[in-house]
């Protein structure tokens, strides 16, 4: 059942993600479509009591378990900037919005990355809670090796994810040669 859930929950996400900027930028009707977005949190919080609600009723923390902590943690971080990039381009491309600025090169792509690597260890955090309440919650009377295990699942993805960060400040990106000369003429071919 967990796992259905969090399912539905990302099929949730997009199909609200969909209709708040489709009824922001399509229909004209941008406090709609605001008020429907921010319904996208409920999703998660659904989530965290259904889990929360397994566990109680005599549920082996799992797998699913651990992957719903992660989900959490994960739309904590990552979930209103994805909606903030996603309506950037959503009014550029519906509405005439400007084009929205890409993460750049050199140093500037590698600030960018430290800036995601510090989303990711925030997403981390609230998954390291979640799960470390389920342990306290199970406490001896069930087995959390699975728990445990997402944790340092948990903690690996944050020290890949550092490696990526890394790797773009030791070997910045250098610009393609023709963004650098639409950069420089003032007319930009096509």
């Amino acid at each position: 059942m967990i796992v259905a859930l969090i399912i539905a929950c990302e099929v949730g996400f997009w199909v609200l993600l969909a209709a708040g900027l489709g009824l922001r930028y399509l229909a004209k009707m941008p406090r709609l479509g605001a008020a429907v977005l921010l319904c996208e949190p409920l999703m998660e919080l659904i989530l965290l009591v259904v889990t929360t609600i397994d566990l109680k009723n005599g549920a082996e923390p799992d797998w699913k378990h651990g992957l719903a902590a992660l989900y959490i943690g994960y739309t904590v971080a990552f979930g209103h900037y994805t909606v903030k990039w996603l309506d950037g381009h959503a009014a550029h491309r519906l509405a005439g919005g400007p084009k929205p600025a890409g993460a750049g090169y050199g140093k500037a792509r590698a600030v960018h990355e430290w800036k995601l690597w510090a989303r990711t260890v925030l997403g981390a955090a609230v998954a390291l809670v979640l799960l470390q309440a389920a342990i306290w919650y199970v406490g001896d009377a069930g087995d959390i090796s699975s728990l445990r295990a997402w944790q340092a699942g948990a903690l690996r993805v944050v020290g890949i994810h550092a490696l990526v960060a890394v790797a773009y400040t030791v070997w910045p990106s250098k610009a393609p040669a023709d963004a650098e000369e639409n950069r420089r003429s003032p007319v930009r071919s096509r």
